[in-house]
Protein backbone atom coordinates (compact mmCIF):
# COMPACT_ATOMS: atom_id res chain seq x y z
CA UNK A 1 0.00 0.00 0.00
CA UNK A 2 1.52 2.97 -0.99
CA UNK A 3 1.69 5.79 2.13
CA UNK A 4 0.68 8.84 -0.04
CA UNK A 5 -1.77 9.87 -2.96
CA UNK A 6 -1.04 11.71 -5.42
CA UNK A 7 -4.68 12.22 -7.24
CA UNK A 8 -3.68 14.56 -10.51
CA UNK A 9 -0.32 14.57 -11.90
CA UNK A 10 -0.29 18.58 -11.63
CA UNK A 11 -0.60 18.30 -7.94
CA UNK A 12 1.49 20.27 -5.69
CA UNK A 13 0.43 18.74 -2.05
CA UNK A 14 0.33 14.83 -1.74
CA UNK A 15 -2.41 13.19 0.81
CA UNK A 16 -1.16 10.98 3.57
CA UNK A 17 -2.24 7.73 3.30
CA UNK A 18 -1.12 6.86 7.09
CA UNK A 19 0.25 8.86 10.11
CA UNK A 20 3.47 9.98 9.30
CA UNK A 21 6.12 11.28 11.85
CA UNK A 22 8.42 14.41 11.43
CA UNK A 23 12.11 13.75 9.93
CA UNK A 24 11.12 10.57 8.05
CA UNK A 25 12.03 11.03 4.17
CA UNK A 26 9.22 9.73 1.01
CA UNK A 27 9.93 9.80 -2.41
CA UNK A 28 7.45 11.69 -4.42
CA UNK A 29 8.17 11.73 -8.51
CA UNK A 30 11.56 10.72 -7.62
CA UNK A 31 11.98 13.70 -5.75
CA UNK A 32 13.11 12.88 -2.18
CA UNK A 33 11.10 14.99 0.71
CA UNK A 34 11.85 15.30 4.27
CA UNK A 35 8.61 16.13 6.23
CA UNK A 36 9.05 19.13 8.68
CA UNK A 37 5.90 18.00 10.98
CA UNK A 38 3.62 15.09 11.55
CA UNK A 39 1.13 14.38 9.19
CA UNK A 40 -2.18 13.19 9.98
CA UNK A 41 -3.73 10.24 7.50
CA UNK A 42 -5.68 12.04 4.93
CA UNK A 43 -3.76 15.28 5.40
CA UNK A 44 -1.37 17.29 2.58
CA UNK A 45 2.49 17.41 2.53
CA UNK A 46 3.76 20.43 0.31
CA UNK A 47 5.50 18.98 -2.48
CA UNK A 48 7.39 22.12 -3.29
CA UNK A 49 8.29 25.50 -1.16
CA UNK A 50 5.11 28.10 -1.22
CA UNK A 51 6.05 31.89 -1.54
CA UNK A 52 2.90 33.80 0.21
CA UNK A 53 0.16 33.86 -2.57
CA UNK A 54 0.85 30.48 -4.74
CA UNK A 55 -2.02 28.38 -5.47
CA UNK A 56 -2.15 24.37 -3.89
CA UNK A 57 -3.20 22.23 -6.38
CA UNK A 58 -4.93 19.41 -5.49
CA UNK A 59 -7.75 17.10 -7.83
CA UNK A 60 -5.70 18.95 -10.55
CA UNK A 61 -7.62 22.46 -9.53
CA UNK A 62 -6.41 25.37 -7.19
CA UNK A 63 -7.89 24.65 -4.06
CA UNK A 64 -6.93 28.08 -2.24
CA UNK A 65 -3.43 29.94 -2.37
CA UNK A 66 -0.64 29.94 0.59
CA UNK A 67 -1.51 32.85 3.46
CA UNK A 68 2.13 32.57 4.24
CA UNK A 69 5.58 30.65 3.18
CA UNK A 70 5.24 26.94 3.21
CA UNK A 71 8.46 24.60 3.04
CA UNK A 72 8.79 21.65 1.09
CA UNK A 73 7.78 18.49 3.50
CA UNK A 74 5.33 20.53 5.41
CA UNK A 75 1.80 19.90 6.73
CA UNK A 76 -0.25 21.94 4.50
CA UNK A 77 -3.81 22.68 6.27
CA UNK A 78 -6.38 25.71 7.12
CA UNK A 79 -3.51 27.92 9.36
CA UNK A 80 -1.47 28.36 5.84
CA UNK A 81 -4.16 28.40 2.93
CA UNK A 82 -7.18 31.01 2.50
CA UNK A 83 -9.99 30.14 -0.08
CA UNK A 84 -9.48 32.14 -3.36
CA UNK A 85 -13.47 32.18 -3.53
CA UNK A 86 -15.25 35.28 -4.42
CA UNK A 87 -19.15 36.40 -4.32
CA UNK A 88 -21.82 36.46 -6.72
CA UNK A 89 -19.78 35.51 -10.54
CA UNK A 90 -21.12 35.66 -13.83
CA UNK A 91 -20.49 32.70 -16.06
CA UNK A 92 -20.09 31.34 -19.10
CA UNK A 93 -21.69 28.21 -21.31
CA UNK A 94 -18.85 26.55 -21.82
CA UNK A 95 -20.22 23.10 -22.49
CA UNK A 96 -17.96 20.05 -21.50
CA UNK A 97 -19.93 16.98 -21.48
CA UNK A 98 -18.09 13.51 -21.84
CA UNK A 99 -20.59 10.96 -21.73
CA UNK A 100 -18.61 7.11 -20.80
CA UNK A 101 -21.47 4.68 -22.55
CA UNK A 102 -22.11 1.25 -20.59
CA UNK A 103 -23.53 -1.52 -21.64
CA UNK A 104 -26.89 -2.12 -20.38
CA UNK A 105 -26.97 -5.04 -18.26
CA UNK A 106 -30.59 -5.11 -18.24
CA UNK A 107 -30.51 -5.50 -14.26
CA UNK A 108 -33.62 -5.56 -12.21
CA UNK A 109 -34.80 -5.58 -8.45
CA UNK A 110 -37.69 -6.34 -6.89
CA UNK A 111 -40.24 -3.52 -5.90
CA UNK A 112 -43.56 -2.71 -5.21
CA UNK A 113 -45.25 -1.23 -8.28
CA UNK A 114 -47.73 1.53 -7.12
CA UNK A 115 -51.42 2.52 -8.47
CA UNK A 116 -49.66 5.35 -10.46
CA UNK A 117 -47.46 3.44 -11.80
CA UNK A 118 -44.37 4.86 -9.69
CA UNK A 119 -42.46 2.17 -7.86
CA UNK A 120 -41.36 1.30 -3.83
CA UNK A 121 -38.49 -0.29 -2.70
CA UNK A 122 -39.99 -0.16 1.40
CA UNK A 123 -43.56 -0.92 1.64
CA UNK A 124 -44.03 1.47 5.00
CA UNK A 125 -46.65 2.37 6.78
CA UNK A 126 -46.47 6.39 7.75
CA UNK A 127 -47.87 8.91 9.78
CA UNK A 128 -47.15 12.70 9.05
CA UNK A 129 -48.19 15.68 10.85
CA UNK A 130 -49.53 18.56 9.32
CA UNK A 131 -48.21 20.77 12.35
CA UNK A 132 -46.18 20.27 15.19
CA UNK A 133 -49.09 20.32 18.36
CA UNK A 134 -49.66 16.82 17.38
CA UNK A 135 -46.29 14.87 17.57
CA UNK A 136 -47.23 13.19 20.62
CA UNK A 137 -50.47 11.82 19.03
CA UNK A 138 -48.76 10.19 15.94
CA UNK A 139 -46.19 9.04 18.22
CA UNK A 140 -48.81 7.15 20.10
CA UNK A 141 -50.33 5.42 17.22
CA UNK A 142 -47.47 4.34 15.42
CA UNK A 143 -46.38 2.80 18.70
CA UNK A 144 -49.94 1.01 18.94
CA UNK A 145 -50.26 -0.27 16.05
CA UNK A 146 -46.12 -1.70 15.84
CA UNK A 147 -47.66 -3.13 19.13
CA UNK A 148 -50.97 -4.74 17.41
CA UNK A 149 -48.90 -5.95 14.19
CA UNK A 150 -45.73 -6.58 15.55
CA UNK A 151 -44.55 -5.02 12.14
CA UNK A 152 -46.08 -7.91 10.37
CA UNK A 153 -46.95 -7.77 6.57
CA UNK A 154 -45.30 -4.15 6.31
CA UNK A 155 -41.62 -3.24 6.27
CA UNK A 156 -42.01 -0.69 9.06
CA UNK A 157 -44.40 1.50 10.76
CA UNK A 158 -43.31 5.03 11.75
CA UNK A 159 -44.37 8.15 12.98
CA UNK A 160 -42.11 11.39 11.28
CA UNK A 161 -42.78 14.45 13.92
CA UNK A 162 -41.69 17.67 13.09
CA UNK A 163 -41.80 21.24 14.48
CA UNK A 164 -43.64 23.09 11.48
CA UNK A 165 -46.96 23.53 10.19
CA UNK A 166 -47.78 27.17 11.76
CA UNK A 167 -46.60 30.16 12.31
CA UNK A 168 -44.48 30.15 9.30
CA UNK A 169 -44.83 32.85 6.60
CA UNK A 170 -44.23 32.63 2.77
CA UNK A 171 -41.60 30.57 1.50
CA UNK A 172 -40.45 29.10 4.86
CA UNK A 173 -44.24 27.61 4.71
CA UNK A 174 -44.61 26.46 1.48
CA UNK A 175 -40.92 24.32 2.47
CA UNK A 176 -42.72 22.27 5.05
CA UNK A 177 -45.89 22.00 2.71
CA UNK A 178 -43.94 20.73 -0.42
CA UNK A 179 -41.61 18.42 2.18
CA UNK A 180 -45.09 16.76 3.70
CA UNK A 181 -46.88 16.94 -0.10
CA UNK A 182 -43.52 14.90 -1.19
CA UNK A 183 -43.47 12.44 1.58
CA UNK A 184 -47.55 11.79 1.56
CA UNK A 185 -46.84 10.99 -2.45
CA UNK A 186 -43.62 9.06 -1.98
CA UNK A 187 -43.88 5.19 -3.41
CA UNK A 188 -41.36 3.69 -0.42
CA UNK A 189 -44.91 4.06 1.75
CA UNK A 190 -47.41 1.64 1.26
CA UNK A 191 -50.11 3.94 3.12
CA UNK A 192 -50.17 6.76 4.77
CA UNK A 193 -52.44 8.63 7.91
CA UNK A 194 -52.05 12.17 8.01
CA UNK A 195 -52.99 13.78 10.58
CA UNK A 196 -53.94 17.53 11.88
CA UNK A 197 -54.92 19.86 14.46
CA UNK A 198 -57.37 22.25 12.72
CA UNK A 199 -56.57 25.62 13.68
CA UNK A 200 -52.75 25.69 11.95
CA UNK A 201 -51.63 27.34 8.58
CA UNK A 202 -50.74 24.24 6.96
CA UNK A 203 -55.28 23.64 7.25
CA UNK A 204 -55.72 19.72 6.09
CA UNK A 205 -58.36 20.90 3.65
CA UNK A 206 -56.24 23.28 1.29
CA UNK A 207 -53.16 20.79 2.18
CA UNK A 208 -55.29 17.62 0.65
CA UNK A 209 -55.69 19.92 -2.58
CA UNK A 210 -51.68 20.45 -2.66
CA UNK A 211 -51.25 16.25 -3.26
CA UNK A 212 -53.41 16.45 -6.41
CA UNK A 213 -54.77 13.30 -8.11
CA UNK A 214 -54.18 10.94 -4.71
CA UNK A 215 -54.75 7.26 -4.13
CA UNK A 216 -57.72 8.22 -1.64
CA UNK A 217 -57.30 4.32 -0.33
CA UNK A 218 -54.07 4.45 0.45
CA UNK A 219 -53.91 8.10 2.25
CA UNK A 220 -56.40 8.72 4.90
CA UNK A 221 -56.82 12.35 6.88
CA UNK A 222 -57.66 12.74 10.65
CA UNK A 223 -58.35 16.22 12.23
CA UNK A 224 -57.77 16.02 15.68
CA UNK A 225 -59.65 18.86 16.90
CA UNK A 226 -62.78 17.13 14.93
CA UNK A 227 -63.18 14.25 16.73
CA UNK A 228 -63.99 13.27 20.14
CA UNK A 229 -60.70 10.37 20.55
CA UNK A 230 -58.38 11.06 18.28
CA UNK A 231 -56.41 7.83 19.38
CA UNK A 232 -59.68 5.94 18.88
CA UNK A 233 -60.29 7.54 15.49
CA UNK A 234 -56.55 7.18 14.41
CA UNK A 235 -56.32 3.42 14.83
CA UNK A 236 -59.72 3.11 13.06
CA UNK A 237 -58.18 4.30 10.05
CA UNK A 238 -54.57 2.87 10.49
CA UNK A 239 -56.17 -0.22 10.86
CA UNK A 240 -57.62 0.10 7.32
CA UNK A 241 -54.52 1.28 6.08
CA UNK A 242 -52.40 -1.61 7.39
CA UNK A 243 -55.10 -4.06 6.07
CA UNK A 244 -54.18 -3.02 2.12
CA UNK A 245 -50.28 -2.52 2.67
CA UNK A 246 -49.79 -5.86 4.38
CA UNK A 247 -51.31 -7.39 1.12
CA UNK A 248 -48.61 -5.54 -1.26
CA UNK A 249 -46.18 -8.14 -3.10
CA UNK A 250 -42.93 -7.63 -4.66
CA UNK A 251 -42.37 -7.61 -8.07
CA UNK A 252 -39.41 -7.24 -10.70
CA UNK A 253 -38.60 -3.94 -12.27
CA UNK A 254 -35.68 -2.69 -14.14
CA UNK A 255 -33.18 -1.38 -12.50
CA UNK A 256 -33.82 1.98 -14.67
CA UNK A 257 -36.86 3.06 -12.18
CA UNK A 258 -34.28 3.46 -9.40
CA UNK A 259 -33.56 7.05 -7.97
CA UNK A 260 -31.28 7.51 -5.66
CA UNK A 261 -29.48 10.28 -3.69
CA UNK A 262 -25.77 11.39 -3.22
CA UNK A 263 -24.96 13.17 0.25
CA UNK A 264 -21.46 13.48 2.27
CA UNK A 265 -21.25 14.29 5.80
CA UNK A 266 -18.46 14.02 7.77
CA UNK A 267 -15.99 14.24 5.69
CA UNK A 268 -12.20 13.66 5.66
CA UNK A 269 -9.09 14.25 3.21
CA UNK A 270 -9.93 10.41 1.63
CA UNK A 271 -13.67 11.56 0.69
CA UNK A 272 -12.66 13.02 -2.60
CA UNK A 273 -10.56 9.85 -3.06
CA UNK A 274 -12.59 6.95 -1.94
CA UNK A 275 -15.93 7.09 -1.28
CA UNK A 276 -16.99 10.23 -3.47
CA UNK A 277 -15.40 8.64 -6.59
CA UNK A 278 -17.39 5.14 -6.25
CA UNK A 279 -20.33 6.85 -5.83
CA UNK A 280 -19.50 9.30 -8.96
CA UNK A 281 -18.61 5.47 -10.63
CA UNK A 282 -21.90 4.15 -9.48
CA UNK A 283 -23.58 7.34 -10.40
CA UNK A 284 -22.77 7.19 -14.03
CA UNK A 285 -23.10 3.23 -14.53
CA UNK A 286 -27.24 3.98 -13.21
CA UNK A 287 -27.62 7.00 -15.61
CA UNK A 288 -26.06 4.73 -18.34
CA UNK A 289 -29.00 2.23 -17.47
CA UNK A 290 -31.48 4.43 -17.29
CA UNK A 291 -31.62 5.81 -13.67
CA UNK A 292 -31.66 8.14 -11.91
CA UNK A 293 -29.24 10.52 -9.56
CA UNK A 294 -29.26 13.61 -7.45
CA UNK A 295 -26.56 16.00 -5.95
CA UNK A 296 -27.76 18.40 -3.81
CA UNK A 297 -25.39 20.42 -1.28
CA UNK A 298 -25.18 23.68 -3.38
CA UNK A 299 -22.54 25.42 -0.75
CA UNK A 300 -20.93 22.75 -1.23
CA UNK A 301 -20.94 23.79 -5.05
CA UNK A 302 -19.09 26.80 -4.07
CA UNK A 303 -15.60 26.28 -5.82
CA UNK A 304 -16.52 23.28 -8.21
CA UNK A 305 -19.52 24.93 -9.78
CA UNK A 306 -17.91 25.47 -13.43
CA UNK A 307 -16.76 21.78 -13.82
CA UNK A 308 -21.06 21.06 -13.47
CA UNK A 309 -22.33 24.06 -15.14
CA UNK A 310 -19.72 22.26 -18.31
CA UNK A 311 -21.43 19.11 -18.07
CA UNK A 312 -25.23 20.92 -18.33
CA UNK A 313 -27.42 18.81 -21.14
CA UNK A 314 -27.97 22.52 -22.75
CA UNK A 315 -28.29 26.44 -22.11
CA UNK A 316 -31.52 25.82 -20.23
CA UNK A 317 -29.74 23.52 -18.04
CA UNK A 318 -27.22 26.17 -17.78
CA UNK A 319 -28.54 28.85 -16.75
CA UNK A 320 -30.81 27.06 -14.43
CA UNK A 321 -27.74 26.10 -12.78
CA UNK A 322 -26.26 29.44 -12.28
CA UNK A 323 -29.09 30.40 -10.47
CA UNK A 324 -28.93 27.79 -8.24
CA UNK A 325 -25.51 28.59 -7.50
CA UNK A 326 -25.93 32.29 -7.38
CA UNK A 327 -29.39 32.21 -5.60
CA UNK A 328 -27.82 30.48 -2.95
CA UNK A 329 -25.13 33.02 -2.33
CA UNK A 330 -27.37 35.53 -1.97
CA UNK A 331 -29.40 33.52 0.12
CA UNK A 332 -26.33 34.00 2.65
CA UNK A 333 -25.73 37.18 1.84
CA UNK A 334 -29.04 38.26 2.32
CA UNK A 335 -28.58 36.70 6.02
CA UNK A 336 -25.60 38.56 6.27
CA UNK A 337 -22.87 35.78 6.91
CA UNK A 338 -19.97 34.91 5.13
CA UNK A 339 -20.77 33.05 1.83
CA UNK A 340 -17.50 30.90 2.60
CA UNK A 341 -17.63 29.93 5.70
CA UNK A 342 -17.09 26.15 5.03
CA UNK A 343 -15.40 23.52 6.37
CA UNK A 344 -16.47 22.52 9.49
CA UNK A 345 -14.38 21.99 12.20
CA UNK A 346 -14.68 18.03 11.66
CA UNK A 347 -13.76 18.48 7.95
CA UNK A 348 -10.95 20.38 9.27
CA UNK A 349 -9.23 17.83 11.60
CA UNK A 350 -9.78 15.36 8.68
CA UNK A 351 -7.66 16.99 6.16
CA UNK A 352 -10.12 19.47 4.52
CA UNK A 353 -8.78 22.80 4.31
CA UNK A 354 -10.86 24.97 2.04
CA UNK A 355 -14.23 25.22 0.17
CA UNK A 356 -12.70 24.88 -2.77
CA UNK A 357 -11.40 21.50 -1.73
CA UNK A 358 -14.16 20.29 -0.29
CA UNK A 359 -16.24 20.97 -3.42
CA UNK A 360 -13.89 19.73 -5.94
CA UNK A 361 -14.37 16.17 -3.63
CA UNK A 362 -17.85 16.23 -2.92
CA UNK A 363 -18.99 16.80 -6.41
CA UNK A 364 -17.06 13.74 -7.54
CA UNK A 365 -20.44 11.78 -6.38
CA UNK A 366 -21.85 13.17 -9.56
CA UNK A 367 -19.06 11.33 -11.76
CA UNK A 368 -18.59 12.34 -15.48
CA UNK A 369 -22.68 12.29 -16.56
CA UNK A 370 -24.28 15.37 -18.13
CA UNK A 371 -26.53 17.51 -15.94
CA UNK A 372 -30.25 16.98 -17.06
CA UNK A 373 -32.05 19.10 -14.88
CA UNK A 374 -32.33 21.45 -11.84
CA UNK A 375 -34.65 21.16 -8.74
CA UNK A 376 -35.63 23.52 -6.40
CA UNK A 377 -36.41 22.43 -2.76
CA UNK A 378 -39.55 20.65 -2.63
CA UNK A 379 -39.68 20.20 -6.23
CA UNK A 380 -40.32 16.39 -7.34
CA UNK A 381 -38.17 14.10 -10.02
CA UNK A 382 -39.42 14.91 -13.40
CA UNK A 383 -36.06 14.02 -15.75
CA UNK A 384 -34.16 10.84 -15.70
CA UNK A 385 -30.20 11.02 -15.55
CA UNK A 386 -28.60 13.14 -13.28
CA UNK A 387 -30.43 16.02 -11.58
CA UNK A 388 -28.90 19.01 -9.13
CA UNK A 389 -31.27 19.58 -6.22
CA UNK A 390 -31.39 23.27 -4.03
CA UNK A 391 -30.63 22.22 -0.51
CA UNK A 392 -27.65 23.56 2.29
CA UNK A 393 -25.45 21.19 3.49
CA UNK A 394 -26.69 20.32 6.47
CA UNK A 395 -26.65 16.51 6.94
CA UNK A 396 -30.53 15.77 8.10
CA UNK A 397 -32.09 18.92 5.97
CA UNK A 398 -30.52 17.69 2.72
CA UNK A 399 -30.70 13.84 3.15
CA UNK A 400 -34.73 15.01 3.60
CA UNK A 401 -34.78 17.49 0.36
CA UNK A 402 -33.72 14.20 -1.46
CA UNK A 403 -35.95 11.75 -0.10
CA UNK A 404 -38.52 14.47 -1.00
CA UNK A 405 -37.52 14.62 -4.20
CA UNK A 406 -38.38 11.15 -5.10
CA UNK A 407 -35.03 9.12 -4.31
CA UNK A 408 -35.85 5.65 -2.68
CA UNK A 409 -32.06 5.56 -1.30
CA UNK A 410 -29.49 8.27 -0.16
CA UNK A 411 -26.34 7.03 -0.58
CA UNK A 412 -24.29 8.89 2.18
CA UNK A 413 -20.41 8.91 2.15
CA UNK A 414 -18.50 9.83 5.40
CA UNK A 415 -15.08 9.80 6.79
CA UNK A 416 -15.77 10.61 10.45
CA UNK A 417 -19.22 8.37 10.99
CA UNK A 418 -22.63 9.48 11.36
CA UNK A 419 -25.83 7.53 12.74
CA UNK A 420 -28.90 9.07 11.31
CA UNK A 421 -31.24 8.32 8.80
CA UNK A 422 -33.92 9.77 6.81
CA UNK A 423 -37.18 8.61 6.03
CA UNK A 424 -35.54 6.53 2.78
CA UNK A 425 -32.79 3.92 4.03
CA UNK A 426 -29.77 6.23 4.29
CA UNK A 427 -26.70 3.78 4.12
CA UNK A 428 -23.31 5.14 4.51
CA UNK A 429 -20.20 4.46 2.75
CA UNK A 430 -16.84 4.79 4.82
CA UNK A 431 -14.10 6.57 3.17
CA UNK A 432 -11.31 4.68 4.93
CA UNK A 433 -11.28 0.82 6.83
CA UNK A 434 -10.54 1.98 10.31
CA UNK A 435 -14.04 3.73 10.80
CA UNK A 436 -15.73 0.85 9.16
CA UNK A 437 -14.48 -1.48 11.58
CA UNK A 438 -14.21 0.55 14.53
CA UNK A 439 -18.52 1.58 13.26
CA UNK A 440 -20.08 -1.83 12.37
CA UNK A 441 -23.29 0.09 13.56
CA UNK A 442 -23.33 2.92 11.75
CA UNK A 443 -21.18 2.23 8.50
CA UNK A 444 -22.64 -0.17 5.50
CA UNK A 445 -20.27 -0.13 2.78
CA UNK A 446 -16.38 0.19 2.54
CA UNK A 447 -14.33 2.46 0.26
CA UNK A 448 -11.62 2.10 2.34
CA UNK A 449 -10.28 -0.77 0.15
CA UNK A 450 -9.20 1.41 -2.51
CA UNK A 451 -6.59 2.65 -0.28
CA UNK A 452 -5.51 -0.67 -0.03
CA UNK A 453 -5.12 -2.14 -3.68
CA UNK A 454 -8.56 -3.06 -4.38
CA UNK A 455 -9.64 -1.91 -8.37
CA UNK A 456 -12.12 0.93 -9.14
CA UNK A 457 -13.66 -1.85 -11.34
CA UNK A 458 -14.07 -4.51 -8.40
CA UNK A 459 -15.63 -2.27 -5.89
CA UNK A 460 -18.05 -0.87 -8.10
CA UNK A 461 -19.17 -4.43 -9.12
CA UNK A 462 -19.62 -4.93 -5.22
CA UNK A 463 -21.26 -1.83 -5.11
CA UNK A 464 -24.11 -2.20 -7.36
CA UNK A 465 -24.58 -5.56 -6.46
CA UNK A 466 -25.10 -3.87 -2.33
CA UNK A 467 -27.44 -1.24 -3.63
CA UNK A 468 -30.06 -4.14 -5.74
CA UNK A 469 -29.87 -6.30 -2.13
CA UNK A 470 -30.77 -3.19 -0.73
CA UNK A 471 -33.40 -2.24 -2.95
CA UNK A 472 -34.86 -5.64 -3.09
CA UNK A 473 -35.61 -5.25 0.70
CA UNK A 474 -32.07 -5.60 2.84
CA UNK A 475 -32.48 -3.08 5.46
CA UNK A 476 -29.52 -0.81 6.23
CA UNK A 477 -28.31 0.26 9.70
CA UNK A 478 -30.19 3.57 9.75
CA UNK A 479 -33.34 0.78 9.79
CA UNK A 480 -32.21 -1.74 11.99
CA UNK A 481 -31.87 0.57 14.79
CA UNK A 482 -34.95 2.70 13.78
CA UNK A 483 -32.95 6.07 13.48
CA UNK A 484 -35.51 7.62 11.17
CA UNK A 485 -36.33 11.61 10.88
CA UNK A 486 -36.80 14.25 9.16
CA UNK A 487 -35.78 18.25 8.72
CA UNK A 488 -37.31 20.74 6.99
CA UNK A 489 -35.08 23.91 5.61
CA UNK A 490 -36.38 26.95 7.45
CA UNK A 491 -36.03 30.21 6.05
CA UNK A 492 -38.16 32.96 7.72
CA UNK A 493 -39.04 34.03 11.00
CA UNK A 494 -40.97 32.32 13.56
CA UNK A 495 -44.63 33.99 14.14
Amino acid sequence: MNRTIKINPIDNIVVAVEEMIAGEEISIDNNNIILLNDISAGHKIALKDFEYGDHIIKYGSPIGHACEAIKKGSLVNEKNIKTNLEGILEYNYIPTITPSPEENKELTFKGYRRKNGDVGIRNEIWIIPTVGCVNGIINALAEELRRETNNKGVDAIVAYPHNYGCSQLGDDHENTRKVLRDMVLHPNAGAVLIVGLGCENNQPDTFREMLGDYDKDRVKFLVTQKVRDEHEEGMKLLRELYDLASKDERTEVPLSELKIGLKCGGSDGFSGITANPLLGTFSDFLVSQGGTTVLTEVPEMFGAETILMGRSLNKEVFDKTVHLINDFKEYFISNNQPIYENPSPGNKAGGISTLEEKSLGCTQKSGTSEVRDVLMYGDRLKTKGLNLLSAPGNDLVASTALAAAGCHIVLFTTGRGTPFGTFVPTMKISTNSRLYNDKPGWIDFNAGTLLEGETMSSLKERFIEYIIETANGNNVNNEKKNYREIAIFKTGVTL
